[in-house]
């Protein structure tokens, strides 16, 4: 073992870093290690909110840019699946939208998966101790915490439009999507702080505590196991292979990718697939890599010239120059904007309990997640189901974890997605016609822009994709299929821990960076109460 520690956390997105931050915050006596494959440092395009223009849309040190296998259903196009590499995970390159979901979301985690200890009642205590809101402090909202979240410093008034236009078509007005109800229209609230982004690792890492420590541009590899307790963690570390020990767990946070792959790779998984690739069987568990879920999405463009709107013609310079200056001076100005301003969550049907279609009003155009560029300014709405039916897999390609993973979220096998897809692009089609956007139309990238219900199928078809919201591929349950029990633990071995948005067993309604810090929370606290794991020789 070239060091040991206490806890060893795989992976330094917004699960990891919680848990890392908490247990080294609880006993000075507990020594803990962050793995990360990706830079310590954000670097300035991440600092800078508007660097989401760029850091999403390509690969890069700070970001994996995965893609899927072909898509059946979108037409056998590979899915772009962008996710964060570095110290702060994926909270380095998001859009900053501080979104918890429904009650309902985990109280059927709780009903539905025999998830004790994760209805809506147990976890909001988490979210409010996470967070530092900087406009709300109710029964809903903490302001002590770590994450700060806050409103945009600069809102766009095209996105103040989106909102008065959603108001105007019907649905109401919600100043918090996070208190009481989530239906309605709205500002979003953002992970910021004096206008820039503030990531996981800005968060629980800024304090500096000598108990923790931070292996950066490490490449996690393999989990180590003796008879069947993790006991460490083989690393690829300034090139060589080096074996850093954990005396009391291992806690895997690498995300709805990463974490199944770790432990496929590890010998944890179905067994078949893990033969197949002559990887040793520690144990065999069918659903490590199952049940994939993600929010489908589809974006309507519309081109239209506007001071306002972000866009990469000429006329763009004198405004980035004055946001430049207004960012530097005071936190203001274009730069600070996650350009997803506002939104909404509506019902498709209001028969429906609850919204079931989130939508997202971006300030800029959005092609192919960006990586096609249009010399031209406009808007686009984006459109996603929130509770989609269609599952998908994570896959080894390789036993080397240097080789992206087969991911494969197989959108809209499940026909019901599509409808409810359909029917929530038809709602945002609707807001575009109300008054205050009226004025604001313009020529749509996709089709004639006029489409509504089945007419919209081969756009959806040819055009629709992630929203970047994978969960679910190392389920927590109380059923012995689950990969975890609800306390987190992998069932089958000792000493292992999966920590992060892949542990959800259903999607919840809405981002999911807040949901992985509160599980981050959430784990620190099962540990703590466990009296902390009797320790073994590394």
């Amino acid at each position: 073992m070239a060091e040991s520690f206490d806890y060893v956390v795989v992976g330094a997105g917004p699960g990891g870093c919680a848990v890392a931050a908490r247990l080294a915050e609880a006993r000075p006596d507990w020594t803990v290690a962050i793995i990360e494959a990706g830079p310590a440092k954000a670097g300035v395009v991440s600092d800078v909110p508007l660097g989401i223009a760029v850091s999403t849309a390509k690969q890069s040190a700070r970001n994996y840019a995965y893609e899927t296998v072909p898509q059946t259903e979108l037409n056998n196009r590979r899915g772009f699946q962008p996710r964060g590499r570095g110290v702060g995970g994926s909270s380095l390159i998001n859009a900053m939208i501080y979104i918890r979901g429904q009650r309902e979301d985990y109280d059927g985690w709780a009903r539905e998966h025999n998830c004790h200890g994760w209805a809506y009642d147990d976890v909001l205590p988490y979210f409010k101790r996470a967070e530092h809101n900087e406009r709300l402090n109710d029964d809903f909202h903490g302001a002590e915490g770590p994450l700060n979240v806050a409103d945009l410093r600069t809102p766009n008034p095209l996105a103040a439009a989106f909102i008065e236009a959603a108001v105007q078509t019907g649905f109401p007005r919600n100043e918090d999507f996070n208190g009481a109800r989530q239906e309605g229209t709205g500002w979003f609230q953002v992970t910021q702080k004096g206008g820039s982004r503030a990531s996981a690792a800005r968060a629980y890492l800024a304090v500096k505590r000598p108990n923790l420590t931070v292996l950066a541009e490490s490449q996690a590899l393999k989990i180590v196991f003796r008879d069947k307790r993790a006991v460490g963690v083989e690393v690829l570390r300034d090139g060589q292979t080096v074996t850093i020990g954990a005396r009391a767990e291992v806690i895997v946070a690498s995300g709805a990718f990463g974490s199944p792959q770790l432990l496929q790779a590890s010998g944890i998984g179905p067994a078949s697939h893990l033969r197949s690739l002559g990887i040793e069987v520690i144990h065999d568990s069918p659903e490590v890599g199952e049940n994939l879920q993600d929010h489908i999405d589809y974006t309507i463009n519309r081109v239209f010239q506007h001071p306002a709107l972000f866009g990469t013609d000429v006329r763009m310079l004198p405004a980035a120059w004055k946001g430049w200056r207004d960012y530097q001076r005071d936190g203001t100005g274009l730069f600070t904007t996650n350009v997803a301003e506002s939104g909404a969550f509506v019902k498709t049907d209001p028969a429906l309990d609850r919204p079931d279609v989130q939508l997202h009003f971006v300030t800029a155009l959005v092609d192919d997640h960006g990586r096609k560029r249009h010399f031209a300014r406009g808007y686009s709405i984006h459109t996603c189901v929130l509770r989609p039916y269609s599952r998908g897999t994570v896959r080894l390609a390789s036993p080397d974890l240097r080789d992206p993973p087969l991911i494969d979220p197989r959108f809209l096998s499940d026909r019901r997605d599509m409808d409810t897809l359909v029917a929530g692009v038809s709602v945002a089609l609707r807001i575009l016609r109300a008054p205050a956007m009226a004025g604001y139309d313009g020529p749509a990238f996709h089709g004639t822009g006029k489409e509504e219900g089945e007419a919209l199928i081969p756009l959806i078809r040819d055009h629709a994709d992630t929203i970047y919201h994978p969960v679910g591929t190392c389920r927590m349950g109380g059923d012995e299929a689950a990969v975890l029990d609800p306390q987190l633990r992998v069932r089958g071995v000792e000493g292992l821990r999966v920590v992060d948005a892949s542990v959800m067993p259903t999607l919840i309604s809405g981002n999911t960076q807040a949901p992985s810090s509160m599980i981050g929370e959430r784990a620190a606290d099962f540990i703590r109460a466990s009296n902390a794991p009797a320790r073994v020789a590394a």
